[in-house]
């Protein structure tokens, strides 16, 4: 007999696929069930629940509220958080960002005037670092929604791409990353690709194309593969009520401000058109606002507030139609942009560099009404970020952060810790220059770039790059070609007809039907990241917008060089000096002593010096004085240093004995030359050959098990005779 809330294991489904050479196994029917739609997704050893809500209600915001969460369990890799609570704690930069990724191609595929509250959560309880769980929590939502009666008119699928040896290769393992020259996510449905989100080694645009369709082709095939899974397991769809405007009051706003709106469109400047606009539907709002609705309770009468609002609610939507028609309809068709470029025109560039006296690097880079401030700043390795997520500990030594204040739009809002759109502007800008970051043995420093946005209208995070690229060449960080970026727009009428724009402001981004933005240098791509409202758009449409961007790119770059055309050799006299040396490893241990005290007598003795010790032996020794870095790890070095037999040194006669002289090699080592040993002749008295203070050349033949050093000058001289002797031969065979 069948016990209360048992689940027989016939009711659970299961359904299996090879993916990229690796089982996928979708279960559902065992968990989650009191979830609109759920289902568990094994991806080798990585397991994803991904669970869907919704209910038939109508939200009364004005926007649809689908919330997407990622969230990582670090048990599924086996460890425990750190922190006071040893507990999972507020969402990582990395879950942010992965949210944001599946949020981006499921969104357009939800009915317009669709206002109902979804959630879709993503929690990984197991983790292979060779099958990821980043897009297996996007397959997961994907076919929640799918089997839910949520209406979603999906399904959606995403795949990474990379290209190893010229081979292009579907959900690359971490090995395969570490070697590959495209790191691709594309999401997409059946029909079309509708996310992109790139970094690349300086690929061709020809390359990025290829990788889109490769990807492409596999998502199609999970599309097929979750409309099985709903054939068995899929529940109907509810019908939602969506917003549609009376007729009667659409004609007669229009009738009312269409003329006056259109106007205000066509005003160049970006505050002033939207002053205008904000003016028109002021003035619309209150025209119509003056209409009294009344509910007849029987005996007595009340304003119907209700009915007031869906009425205003049916102007303020209307006046929002005239806007996106008009402002579509003139580029689409008039090739008009509202201020006044041509389609492939990029707005006014203006840059300058060293804004900032005493930060390590800064520049200024404008386009058009988007300005952003770019810094730098140069620290010891040791001030690099430690990631500890489910993969292995790992350092972060190039940062960027992107910060968006409300003035940059002339609005007040909340200040507090960034959010999705900083975080996920700033990782763009990070993507797009770390392909051009010296390595650690070029340049030992965790470089921090910082993108300040103080003026904002459309493609803050491109001018981000290019800021950001400005001012590591103004501080002197040896990157390997100059990074500039561009935000690319898409009006489609019908998918035979559509203009691409180049350089997107923001009036153009928010009514457009894409915002398609391209990093690079004259190279090649380094960053891709695409964004569209509509279903999916075709290849040919991305193939013209990668040409176009390219043009763009180009421009911007040879603006760019006219500010500052290379790297500037020297740092700043501000930024703190480096140098290294690698001693023994066994020695690092040497260098610290007991408690720090060796190390920290160190620091202080050289004037509060950074010191970083790698277990490799590496010594890092920063300063912003260079002789005092170099001196410090002069001192280091020779504290561990260790004679070696055979080897000549040039030392200085530190004591004097009837046996011998003492000879100090470097700094706390030294060792006796016997009085035999001090020429070639024989000596009668050490004084006769050495006196105090005399730098001679030794040789040391011989260390004892407690260290003692034997050196001879008698050996020194005859192997400088030597190979004098051996010379002259050779210049006499030559002639």
């Amino acid at each position: 007999m069948k016990k209360i809330g048992e689940k027989k294991m016939s009711e659970i489904k299961r359904f299996e696929y090879n993916w990229a050479g690796r089982p996928l196994v979708i279960e559902i029917g065992e968990v989650a069930k009191q979830a609109n739609g759920a289902c568990l997704v094994h991806y080798g050893d990585s397991t994803v629940l991904s669970a869907v809500v919704s209910n038939n209600v109508e939200s009364t915001a004005d926007f649809f509220p689908l919330m997407v969460l990622y969230q990582e369990k670090l048990y599924a890799a086996g460890k425990i958080p750190g922190g006071f609570l040893r507990r999972e704690g507020r969402a990582s930069e990395h879950e942010t960002l992965v949210s944001r990724l599946i949020d981006r191609p499921i969104r357009p595929m939800f009915a317009d005037g669709f206002n109902n509250e979804v959630q879709i959560i993503n929690t990984v309880l197991s983790a292979d670092p060779d099958c990821t769980t980043e897009m297996a929590a996007m397959l997961g939502s994907s076919i929640a929604l799918m089997i839910s009666d949520i209406p979603f008119e999906g399904p959606i699928a995403g795949v990474k791409v990379g290209k190893v040896n010229g081979e292009l290769l579907i959900n690359p393992t971490p090995a395969q990353m570490e070697e590959t020259t495209i790191n691709l996510t594309v999401a997409g449905t059946h029909k079309a690709i509708n996310m992109v989100e790139a970094g690349a080694k300086f690929v061709s645009e020809d390359e990025m194309w290829e990788a889109l369709k490769f990807g492409h082709a596999e998502i199609q095939k999970l599309c097929e593969f979750q409309q099985e899974i709903v054939k068995e397991c899929g529940k109907e769809k509810y019908v939602p009520t969506l917003f549609c405007v009376d007729k009667e009051i659409e004609t007669q706003v229009k009738a009312y401000a269409e003329e006056k709106l259109i106007k205000a469109i066509r005003v160049e400047d970006k505050l002033e058109r939207y002053a205008a606009i904000d003016a028109v539907n002021a003035e619309t709002l209150e025209k119509f606002g003056q209409k009294v609705f009344v509910k007849d309770l029987g005996d007595i009468k009340v304003e119907d507030r209700e009915a007031k609002e869906l009425y205003l609610k049916n102007v303020q939507y209307t006046l929002d139609e005239i806007l996106h028609g008009e402002v579509r309809r003139m580029i689409a068709v008039d090739k008009i942009r509202p201020d006044g470029r041509a389609v492939d025109e990029i707005r006014p560039l203006s840059s300058r560099i060293d804004v900032l006296p005493r930060v390590h690097g800064s520049a200024l880079f404008t386009r058009g009404q988007t300005q952003s401030l770019g810094t730098v700043t140069l620290g010891p390795l040791s001030d690099s970020q430690i990631i500890d997520g489910l993969g292995q500990e790992d350092n972060r030594r190039f940062m960027l952060h992107y910060n968006f204040p409300q003035f940059s739009v002339g609005e007040t809002g909340r200040y507090g810790a960034p959010g999705r759109r900083e975080i996920g502007h700033g990782a763009l800008g990070e993507r797009a220059l770390s392909y051009v970051i010296p390595s650690e043995e070029e340049f030992p420093y965790t470089i921090r770039v910082v993108s300040e946005i103080l003026e904002s209208n459309g493609s803050s995070s491109q001018a981000t790059i290019c800021s950001g690229t400005l001012a590591l060449m103004a501080a002197g960080v040896p990157i390997k070609a100059p990074v500039a970026g561009i935000a690319m727009g898409l009006i489609m009428t019908d998918p035979e007809h559509y203009t691409i724009l180049t350089d997107i402001q923001g009036m153009e981004d928010h009514l457009g039907d894409m915002d398609f933005k391209v990093a690079g240098t004259r190279d090649g791509i380094t960053a891709l990241q695409m964004d569209i409202k509509v279903r999916g758009i075709s290849y040919q449409i991305l193939k013209e917008a990668l040409a176009q961007a390219k043009k763009g790119r180009m421009q911007i770059l040879d603006h760019m060089a006219t500010t500052i055309a290379e790297v500037r050799p020297e740092l700043s006299k501000y930024a703190p000096k480096v140098v290294t040396a690698t001693v023994n490893p066994d020695k690092i241990k040497d260098i610290i002593g007991a408690g720090g005290k060796t190390i920290n007598a160190t620091i202080e003795k050289f004037d509060n010096v950074k010191i970083d010790l790698e277990q490799d032996g590496r010594v890092f020794v920063m300063h912003s004085d260079m002789a005092t870095a170099k001196a410090c790890l002069d001192y280091i070095v020779n504290s561990v240093r260790e004679a070696e037999v055979g080897k000549i040194y040039t030392g200085k006669v530190v004591r004097i004995e009837p046996y011998g002289a003492f000879v100090e090699l470097w700094e706390g080592t030294q060792g006796l030359c016997h009085i035999s040993r001090l020429a070639l002749e024989r000596v009668e008295k050490v004084e006769d050959v050495v006196s105090l203070g005399d730098e001679i050349i030794v040789k040391c033949t011989f260390i004892n098990d407690k260290g003692q050093i034997d050196l001879s000058r008698k050996d020194a001289l005859k192997d400088a005779q030597n190979r004098f002797a051996k010379k002259e031969n050779e210049e006499a065979k030559a002639e």
